[in-house]
């Protein structure tokens, strides 16, 4: 049978390249582990390495990210301001580079945690031995869903925050961080939203382009 003129047409094209993505976040934890199952979750067809580069504090990880980003198209780094004193030099390191991008959470990732459960603009600060982050994963802890949380033991933690939870989160979250910005006030905000937004456009089929 003879082949179709649209068919002829097509067929000196080929499927757009998924880009090679590196993604660095503070811990091997339970951020770490969210990613890790967000990015099973929407079938990334991409080379995603969800990685701990050994460094803990925001400018080891965005110098880590610089030393590594040949091998990739775009890098993630994953951190939180809570009280890390390196956090805005980290910042100003990162613009370097057009691949690298910042996903920051003030005052720390479970934020975003937070949010699947309310909207809110309630800023944390350290108080006594207490960090920024503690105080707020305090609060998390008081949400029925949560009381068990640990940073080191929440495996399932995506699974078991998927359906409503999961969309109220990613509509409050960029409503936060645009009131952030024109508050000039960035504590509480978070931009895992994106992240977890670049993985489904990802997920989705990509156009044809030609040879």
């Amino acid at each position: 049978m003879a082949r179709s003129a649209i068919s002829l047409s097509r067929s000196g094209a080929r499927f757009k390249p998924h880009p090679s993505i590196l993604v660095i976040c503070e811990d091997t934890k339970s951020g770490k582990q969210y990613l890790d199952d967000a990015s099973l979750h929407f079938r990334v067809d991409a080379k995603v390495e969800i990685s701990h580069c050994g460094k803990t504090d925001p400018k080891g990880i965005i110098e880590s990210a610089l030393l590594r980003q040949k091998r990739f198209d775009r890098v993630f780094c994953v951190i939180d301001r809570d009280d890390h004193v390196s956090f805005d030099e980290a910042l100003i390191i990162a613009q370097k580079s057009p691949k690298i991008s910042v996903i920051a959470s003030y005052p720390c990732f479970e934020f975003w945690y937070l949010l699947h459960f309310k909207y809110t603009r309630k800023s944390y600060t350290s108080v006594g031995n207490a960090s920024a982050g503690d105080r707020l994963i305090t609060d998390l802890k008081t949400i029925p869903d949560m009381t068990n949380y640990s940073k080191g033991d929440r495996q399932g933690l995506f699974a078991s925050l998927l359906g409503e939870k999961f969309e109220h989160a990613r509509n409050a979250a960029p409503k936060i961080h645009k009131e952030a910005i024109a508050e000039n006030e960035m504590n509480p905000s978070t931009t895992v939203y994106e992240l977890i937004n670049f993985f489904e456009e990802l997920s989705a089929p990509q156009e044809l382009v030609n040879k």
